[in-house]
């Protein structure tokens, strides 16, 4: 056995000693609070839909004539397939609300200031993302509502100004919903998505241990603690209850289909996932054209927050004009999304 950890330290030399800096990095107080965990819970579930998509590609078939077959046969036939498709499913929708959490708190906690904007930048790009990961992977269910829904996000999507087009025939492959389509949503649901997340997160963590945790405002304490043990094992006990709840969830609520894709009869209504339902209750009440183009300025304030805030700060220092103007915004859009899932029962 010594001479085994020999060797293996004569080509990977890596000491405790050189781990040990890292894992004792003092961590802020505060993050002994439970809200402040929720950093790594989108990273646990990244994990967990990694690891049950691939168990799922190995029966998936990504053609517009197998595909809904090949979903069916995973949830009925295969043996524990429900149980992994239902895990993934629910894990990409609470991976998305428990992302949108963490930008919660992040901006109420203003931890977005200098020099931290570009791990903001990151983090929004991270959420596009994972809405991307949500619309090509209800996709490729291929039944009659996901086909449909696709059709007319794809559709909104074309109609954005300047770059609709081009976006359009990218994951279409042409001007209309055709069989290369299903493939191409496929590719950018387990290859370019994937890759994008991962780079993000990466990215996204190297800044976190350069910069180190942001401490709140005016909080006068100083203490900290290490990241190992204390904060890992809350990470732990977080990740073990998600799991708990993922289970359970699906135990109860076990995976169902719809009725098979038909091109040529419309559902009566076609609504999209729960997290698209502020943008979709936003276009039904402004006209196609303004509707994007406030969808587009919403997106971008997203990403120039930091700065945007910077510049109210200077103008206006004491009055806080930036966190009230994006609290508004953030209730308009809980607003619209409690407004749309209403009006949809």
């Amino acid at each position: 056995m010594k001479r085994l950890i020999n060797w293996l330290h004569e080509r990977v030399p890596i000491s405790a000693e050189s781990l040990r800096e890292p894992l004792r990095e003092p961590l802020p107080v505060q993050l002994k609070q439970w809200v402040f965990c929720l950093g790594g819970t989108p990273l646990m579930l990244f994990c967990i839909l990694a690891c049950t998509g691939i168990l799922m590609t190995f029966y998936y078939v990504p053609s517009p004539t197998h595909a809904y077959d090949s979903v069916q046969s995973i949830t009925s036939h295969v043996r524990l397939g429900w149980f992994i498709r239902g895990i993934h499913r629910a894990a990409s929708h609470l991976m998305i609300f428990t992302v949108l959490l963490h930008m919660i708190r992040v901006f109420s906690t203003r931890s977005y200031r200098r020099p931290r904007e570009l791990n903001w930048i990151f983090g929004v790009a991270s959420f596009l993302t994972v809405l991307g990961f949500g619309f090509t992977g209800y996709s490729l269910v291929y039944d009659q509502r996901s086909y449909w829904a696709t059709t007319v996000g794809t559709n909104l999507l074309g109609e954005t100004p300047i770059i609709g087009k081009m976006l359009l025939y990218l994951i279409r492959g042409g001007p209309d919903v055709n069989p290369n389509t299903l493939t191409r949503l496929y590719d950018f649901h387990v290859g370019v998505l994937p890759t994008i997340l991962a780079l993000l997160i990466v990215s996204h963590l190297i800044l976190v241990r350069l910069h180190g945790v942001a401490r709140l405002e005016n909080d006068p304490r100083t203490e900290t603690y290490p990241f190992f043990p204390d904060h890992v094992l809350r990470e732990c006990v977080i990740g073990m209850l998600l799991l708990v709840a993922l289970i359970s969830y699906v135990i109860l609520f076990p995976p169902d289909m719809g009725p098979r894709a038909n091109p040529i009869e419309t559902p009566s209504e076609i609504r999209p996932e729960w997290y698209f339902f502020p943008s979709y209750r936003w276009l039904k009440l402004v006209p196609l054209q303004i509707g994007l183009l406030g969808s587009m300025l919403y997106v971008a304030c997203m990403f120039l927050w930091p700065f945007i805030d910077a510049a109210f700060e200077r103008v206006a220092p004491r009055r806080r004009l930036g966190q009230i103007l994006g609290m508004c915004g953030f209730l308009v859009t809980i607003i619209f999304l409690v407004w749309e899932a209403v009006a949809g029962m």
